[in-house]
């Protein structure tokens, strides 16, 4: 069993969860499990850890992260075969999470030494002259992180780097169903010179997980998670600042000037089905000029059903499972009512006949009904629709009408269809030539309308987890 890690102790609590593999259903490992009592220390001693962090200089800030993104690499076959234990990702999947795991805290390395603030002189009118400003930027406090499981070691990477890089306590729930490359990241951040008890993963239900949203002690909360929470998380949080990475129905608009096909299909299945789709930025929605739609079609089809279901542990597989029975259960009802109201099948629709586990088929669906649970919504599995369309403005409508605005991506040789695009579309990046599940762990990645608020990557979320203060110095 692995005990919780609570400001550089580990504890057992007297109460215990098991983590299920979602492909067989066994027990991978089982973990102590949190409580409000225990939070409730972690946030006392995040408070007291506070003068301890905000005494490091940059350069010890920046040697911590170093630390933590070299534990990581050197562990990097063991976070690999956890992640897809607890999670069902692919070997190969989960080897591009732990990269990106390195590459996240690499980039921390660099932005802890580059906090920068401004001297500017404030004479702009008369009552003004002689006086200086000068603007620094402080750590805003103690940060509490939610984590999903989609990503459960990059997605609270997301969140424990930028902090640690400004100088912020962090008490970070992973995922209930995936809390164990969490635990395997406090060891190595145990070792790194970090003030111990400013730092803390605590596993636990959503119950006493409420006290890091409701806290008055937690200066910031970064979520990421279904809108529906994300959003209640909000109304309840009080007076703190609050971060949502949320949901989307992402859309791919392809042109009728396509060039290269083997890209452009090899990247529609990995957009639609990496992780089973179950990435916030998946590619869901395809809008596709009328006059390619035909040979998109039959080239897509064909790509899909090649692509293997399996163990994750297999070498050989490309199509883990979803991450459980009730959401196998939901996506087969959300397709049968895409179907029942009209829907075309150009592949798909069975859960997969092998092992006892969550697998699926990948599921591409055409004419489907845009008021659809399947279009509508967050599908978050495998499945995508085709629609076509008669030219590119009528797909930026469509990407439009939507609650979501995450991503979206564009295939179109045309620049100023690009910059039209740009303009037009209301999403939080816009990908060219790529699918809308691109991302660089440097970049500002976030949404709008219910998509979330506020932005990630490591110095875009810094800029939430600092507060500018403002010295005016009076010369003469």
């Amino acid at each position: 069993m692995k005990k919780a890690y609570l400001a550089g102790e580990w504890i057992e609590t007297g109460q215990q969860m098991d983590v299920i593999n979602p492909f067989n259903g066994e027990v991978v490992d089982t973990v102590a499990l949190c409580g409000p009592a225990e939070i409730d220390l972690a946030l006392g001693k995040a408070v007291e850890a506070q003068s301890a962090i905000h005494a490091l200089a940059p350069y010890q800030r920046a040697e911590a992260l170093a630390w933590v993104r070299d534990g990581i690499a050197a562990k990097q076959e063991a976070f690999v075969r956890t992640l897809s234990q607890e999670n069902g990702k692919t070997l190969a999947e989960s080897r591009l999470e732990v990269a990106r795991a390195v590459a996240t805290f690499d980039i921390a390395v660099g932005e802890a030494t580059r906090i920068q603030g401004e001297a500017y002189d404030l004479g702009v009118n008369a009552m003004a002259v002689g006086r200086q400003a000068l603007v620094r930027r402080h750590p805003i406090g103690v940060v509490s992180a939610i984590a999903p499981f989609n990503f459960p070691m990059n997605l609270a990477i997301h969140k424990i780097a930028p902090a640690m890089a400004c100088g912020c306590p962090i008490v970070l729930k992973p995922a209930s169903k995936t809390p164990l490359t969490a635990l395997m990241l406090a060891e190595i951040i145990q070792d790194s010179g970090w003030p111990l008890g400013g730092f803390s993963v605590l596993p636990c239900d959503r119950v006493a997980g409420q006290l890091l949203v409701t806290d008055e002690r937690i200066k910031l909360l970064s979520f990421t998670g279904s809108p529906e929470v994300g959003w209640r998380m909000k109304r309840e949080a009080g007076k703190k600042k609050v971060v949502l990475e949320l949901g989307g129905n992402a859309g791919l608009i392809v042109d009728k000037d396509v060039r290269d096909w083997d890209w452009l299909i090899a990247r529609a299945v990995m957009g639609a089905f990496y992780q089973c789709g179950q990435v916030c930025i998946s590619v869901q929605r395809i809008f596709l000029h009328q006059e390619i739609i035909g040979e998109f079609r039959a080239r897509f089809k064909k790509a899909t059903e090649a692509l293997h279901s399996g163990d994750p542990l297999d070498a050989q597989t490309t199509l883990g499972p979803v991450i459980d029975r009730a959401n196998r259960e939901r996506l087969q009802r959300w397709i049968q009512e895409a179907l029942d109201q009209g829907a075309g099948l150009v592949s798909g629709n069975t859960v997969a006949p092998i092992g006892q586990g969550n697998s699926m088929a990948a599921t591409i669906l055409e004419e489907v009904n845009p008021a659809c649970r399947v279009t509508a919504d967050e599908a978050f599995g495998p499945v995508v629709t085709l629609t076509p369309v008669e030219n590119m403005d009528e797909a930026f409508q469509l990407v439009n009408d939507s609650r979501f605005g995450l991503q979206c991506g564009l295939f179109t040789n045309d620049f100023d269809t690009v910059m039209r695009a740009f303009d037009q579309l209301e999403v939080g990046g816009v990908i060219h030539n790529d699918v809308p599940s691109f991302r660089v762990d440097n970049m500002p990645y976030g949404g709008v309308k219910d998509s979330g608020l506020g932005r990630e990557g490591v110095r875009y979320a810094m800029n939430d987890m600092l507060e500018e203060r403002v010295l005016v110095y009076r010369s003469r």
